[in-house]
């Protein structure tokens, strides 16, 4: 979730208020956030989404229609004998952070947003976790792109873990952000120490990299920001919603 914008943020598709009149009132956008996700503290206090709100229905839906193409676009990959893959980030992906945005009102502070992640108590989004086991039977390897910090690594690892989303994740499968140490595939914008990489330069780079070197044809790419899923290297791609923030 680093370089979240929120407020006011547009993203692609939508556009923002004509500086001539006065933006969307935050109050009301919070309540309209609270009922598309079915906000509500369980027993524990943390906010979870409900399973019949609309956020729910859409990705039921957009899981339904993943699971057709996957199945099609495997089995067409392997009579061509290409090796399908799949592509997944983590954050609002498979893991829900709706307790964080709720609990913050939607601001970002990188520190709270550490210990958060470091918590790995996230619930799973919808449907995600069981994607990621049908694309697994289904004999597409799964690949993770996410935009956590290779420091939190273990952190994602276990959560993922708790959610149902047990598989490879190894660090051959799940690629984090290290500015220290940054793989040599995104020279163009990372050398040590000196990280520029945009989060489309970071994602389709990687993505390149699952393909050119590694030598899987990635059918699918799933994200919640469409800079996730934007600068190719994937067949088809997946916009799971998120309205809380806009990562450019």
């Amino acid at each position: 979730m680093v370089d979240a914008v929120r407020a006011g943020a547009a993203t692609a598709g939508q556009s923002t208020a004509n500086s001539t009149h006065e933006p969307y009132n935050i109050g009301l956008l919070v309540k309209d956030l609270d009922t598309y996700y079915g906000t509500a503290p369980d027993a524990n206090g943390v906010y979870q989404a409900s399973p019949t709100s609309p956020y729910a229905k859409d990705l039921a839906s957009i899981d339904k229609a993943a699971k057709k193409y996957i199945d099609q676009a495997a089995r067409k990959a392997v009579r061509k004998g290409e090796k399908p893959a799949v592509v997944f980030d983590i954050d609002d992906t498979l893991l829900l952070s709706l307790d964080y945005e709720k609990r913050y009102n939607y601001t970002y502070n990188s520190a709270t947003w550490a210990a958060y992640v470091n918590k790995a108590d996230r619930p799973a989004v919808f449907g995600s976790p069981e994607l990621v086991q049908y694309a697994e039977k289904k004999g597409v390897e799964v690949f993770y792109n996410s935009g956590l910090a290779e420091a939190q690594r273990s952190a994602a690892v276990e959560n993922l873990k708790k959610v149902g989303a047990d598989i490879n994740l190894d660090a051959d499968h799940m690629f984090l952000k290290n500015a220290a140490t940054p793989p040599s595939y995104l020279s163009g914008c990372a050398t040590p120490g000196a990280w520029t990489c945009t989060t489309v330069q970071y994602k389709s780079g990687t993505r390149k990299h699952i393909e050119s070197d590694l030598g899987y044809e990635i059918i699918a790419n799933f994200g919640d920001q469409y800079s996730d899923l934007e600068g190719g290297y994937a067949d088809r791609t997946y916009k799971l919603p998120n309205p809380t923030y806009y990562v450019s």
